[in-house]
């Protein structure tokens, strides 16, 4: 497990890296530059909650779901903490973001982190295939919908100011994205059922 914790915590640093590109560009431009998070995650074979959700087969994956989620969290919060230092202009940005969240609510954040969860599986399966352009589109796409992506936001909310972070709404809020991710991320599952030629019999 200790592998797995490492490769989760360069994962989350990993997509902090795009959030953090994100923050400074913004728009269309920014949600593009973000894909080289996901991109690397997968070329180096890392360990991402988004991209491993939607994979679990055995009884023994749930704890290391648990220890992948954990350790992006952690490699987010390391992240976050260099960077509110060294970049202080991401600071306002995220917690624009967060704030955002906190304004939709849990169970709206729920279902726009089940659209990401949808996505991020469809493109990390594409990927394993040899396909990377649904990886390269699919980042901008939930990005640009508006979507909750659990360990992006994991790093938009610990760089935001601590006074809003240490509410409750936030802790609650983040684990309904993570349980929507999960939804999400286990959607192509009905998808590849209800398009396999048995199912039209």
């Amino acid at each position: 497990m200790r592998k797995t914790l490492a490769l989760a915590l360069l994962a989350g640093m990993t997509i902090s890296i795009g959030c953090v590109v994100n923050l400074r560009v913004g728009g269309v431009a920014g949600a593009v530059l973000f894909a080289f998070g996901l991109t690397t995650v997968v070329y180096y074979g890392l360990k991402l909650y988004t991209g491993t959700a939607g994979f679990i087969r055995r009884h023994g994956d749930w704890t290391m779901l648990a220890v992948v989620l954990i350790g992006n969290i952690i490699g987010c919060g390391l992240t976050a903490w260099l960077i509110s230092y060294a970049q202080p202009d991401c600071v306002e940005p995220a917690a624009k973001i967060l704030q955002g969240r906190l304004d939709k609510g849990p169970w709206a954040c729920l279902l726009l982190a089940v659209g990401c969860g949808y996505i991020m599986t469809t493109a990390v399966e594409f990927a394993r295939q040899g396909k990377m352009l649904p990886l390269l589109l699919g980042v901008p796409v939930f990005i640009l919908c508006g979507f909750a992506h659990s360990i992006a936001d994991a790093f938009y909310f610990l760089v935001s100011p601590a006074d809003i972070v240490l509410s409750p709404a936030v802790l609650l809020v983040y684990v309904a994205e993570v349980v929507g991710n999960f939804i999400g991320c286990n959607l192509y599952r009905w998808t590849l059922f209800c398009a396999s030629p048995k199912a039209g019999e």
